[in-house]
């Protein structure tokens, strides 16, 4: 097994373990990782010594899901605000052994939302799947949220998670795609019929781009296809847009959450399956049972060529279940910055002086 060193805010209730080689194999493709889990309200980053030890950092931000980066931009959806980390560290110097350190610098108070997927645009103002209003929204200075799509079979924007709107594909800072578990527009209607009810839309034209998905998450654009997981089969698989028709490339043995992308690989969140009524019936558990498969909590390095997996890294202890992966590209070894034990309280930087005319002037 690949040595890990961990670094958190309180004694770990977790325990990883990962792949021969997979430290490695970070230092060649010349990421780290963002991973998050909301059943106990982590974000993890994953990055690796110069001797391919596996260093995981972790702090605690309570339901913590969606997680993107976008240069030296972190953005993270917790249980009622969107989180904007930056990275403090100017490239080529590093902080206390680190090459990147995330400091939250704003952070928007939305309510209860159940925030999923989150995005960056251009402008670097955070995107979020607004999962309670069943829309996409943005950030506001003066409300919780401001609406910017919604689904078409969507009549009303209110409080009832009507067809579980959960992922966004995002490219040059804009939403192409998102995925919903259902296309009812009855508070909670998604889960009447959960296997072959979801589906992927196209944000520009409103249209169903693919039906009969079972409870897809994390749509994603790379290599100019459109992929995604089909959670409630176990598939990871990329959509042919012209035939409306999902073509899975691998199974994975997990209820699938989360998924990025490095070079020819993709990195891939399994989680444990729940054992609840919307969660279990699913033909994942018949999947496993028939190959004779136990369910992972596991993120699987899969080749895109082949489907086989060739790294993985395995959370154990309390922890069951993965949401989501962003890749911090150029980055070694990241540290980031939370509010337990007065971190945030030492962390201070200083930015560019405003002369006073100027900040009369925005005023």
């Amino acid at each position: 097994m690949t040595a890990i060193v961990s670094q958190g805010d309180s004694a770990a209730p977790y325990a990883f373990e990962a792949s021969p080689g997979f430290g490695e194999w970070l230092l060649a493709q010349g990421v780290s990782l963002a991973l998050t889990t909301y059943q106990i309200g982590k974000l993890f980053l994953v990055g690796c010594f110069d001797d391919g030890r596996v260093l995981v950092t972790e702090r605690t931000f309570p339901r913590c899901l969606g997680v993107a980066a976008s240069g030296a931009t972190l953005v993270l959806a917790g249980l009622n605000d969107i989180l904007r980390f930056e990275n403090v560290v100017p490239p080529g110097n590093m902080l206390e052994d680190h090459d990147a350190v995330y400091v939250p610098q704003v952070s928007w108070y939305t309510g209860d939302v159940f925030a999923h997927d989150v995005g960056i645009t251009a402008a670097k103002r955070p995107i979020f799947v607004n999962t309670l209003f069943s829309c996409l929204a943005t950030v506001d200075e003066a409300a919780s949220f401001s609406a910017v799509w919604k689904p078409p079979f969507i009549s009303a924007l209110t409080p009832h998670d009507r067809c579980h709107l959960n992922g966004v594909a995002m490219e040059d800072g804009r939403p192409f795609y998102v995925t919903a578990a259902g296309t009812g527009d009855e508070p909670g209607q998604w889960r009447e019929n959960r296997v072959g009810g979801g589906c992927l839309i196209d944000v520009a034209s409103s249209e169903i781009a693919v039906s009969g998905l079972t409870m897809p998450h994390s749509p994603r654009i790379h290599d100019d296809k459109v992929w995604l997981v089909n959670a409630g089969t176990g598939e990871l698989g990329h959509v042919d847009l012209a035939a409306g028709r999902f073509e899975p490339v691998a199974f994975c043995p997990g209820f699938l959450r989360g998924l990025s992308f490095v070079g020819g690989h993709a990195l891939v969140g399994l989680s444990l399956p729940r054992q609840n009524r919307t969660f279990s019936g699913l033909p994942l558990d018949d999947r496993l049972k028939a190959e004779g498969r136990e369910p992972e909590c596991t993120m699987q390095v899969i080749d895109l060529q082949s489907g086989r997996v060739v790294h993985w890294l395995r959370i154990g202890g309390l922890v069951r279940e993965f949401y989501d992966i962003a890749c911090l590209p150029g980055v070694r070894r990241p540290m980031l910055v939370g509010f337990a034990q007065g971190q945030i309280n030492r962390m201070i930087t200083r930015g560019r002086d405003t002369p006073l005319d100027r900040l009369s002037a925005h005023q």
